[in-house]
């Protein structure tokens, strides 16, 4: 291909990534008496993966428990969360692909709240030179009192990446899955109102999470 060629192609794609700009408007929902529920403890399920890599949503529940935590959300290890799943369904791994009750987890854990995470995209797609990849995800927090939905909120974020090879261009495009992925779960969590530990906040005296906090 000509260098005129290239320029040309390079030219079209710019337009087509203006057309679709860099993510669907959302609106998010929570409950105007948020603050007065008493949400400390949050348990952070295991993300149901709609796509077709297994590991993406391993990197998503992590950089979403990392957030939480900076959030002022006291840190629950995934871990143990998991291995309570595994004592609710008899250490069947089952457990991954199913909306656990928030109200059994909260008996369970002895958390406040349960959030759950669909990801709903995790991909790229390659045409010569151009690189678009996307990552979607939806996130929903459930009281485990009153099992009542008190946030949710979706987002999705495209990153484009630009490469004369064609390793050059798979490296760049898996590098932009992860950011795209911390992208996408900072805009969540500028919707999520901070936490009691979150700096800056009084600290409040409440009930410990199996003594550990």
């Amino acid at each position: 291909m000509s260098l005129n060629g290239l320029k040309h192609v390079v030219t079209i794609m710019m337009i087509v990534c203006f057309s679709w700009g860099c993510g669907s408007p959302v609106t998010p929902s929570l409950l105007p008496d948020y603050d007065e529920k008493g949400i400390r403890l949050i348990a952070l399920m295991p993300i149901q993966n709609k796509t077709q890599d297994p590991l993406a949503a391993q990197v998503l529940r992590e950089v979403l428990a990392e957030e939480l935590y900076f959030k002022g959300y006291p840190r629950i290890p995934i871990r143990l969360v998991d291995d309570k799943l595994r004592e609710i369904y008899r250490g069947r791994i089952e457990f991954e692909d199913k909306i656990i009750p928030p109200q059994a987890v909260g008996e369970s854990l002895g958390v406040d709240a349960v959030m759950y995470c669909t990801l709903e995209e995790w991909k790229t797609s390659y045409v010569m030179i151009y690189a678009p990849t996307t990552v979607a995800a939806s996130f929903v927090l459930w009281s485990t009192k009153t099992g009542e939905m008190i946030w949710n909120t979706s987002h999705r974020v495209v990153k484009r990446d630009y490469d004369l090879s064609g390793k050059g261009l798979e490296m760049k495009s898996r590098q932009s899955c992860e950011t795209a992925a911390q992208e996408v779960v900072e805009k969540a969590m500028v919707t999520l109102p901070d936490g009691p530990e979150y700096p800056g906040r009084p600290p409040k005296k409440e009930n410990s999470f199996f003594g550990l906090w």
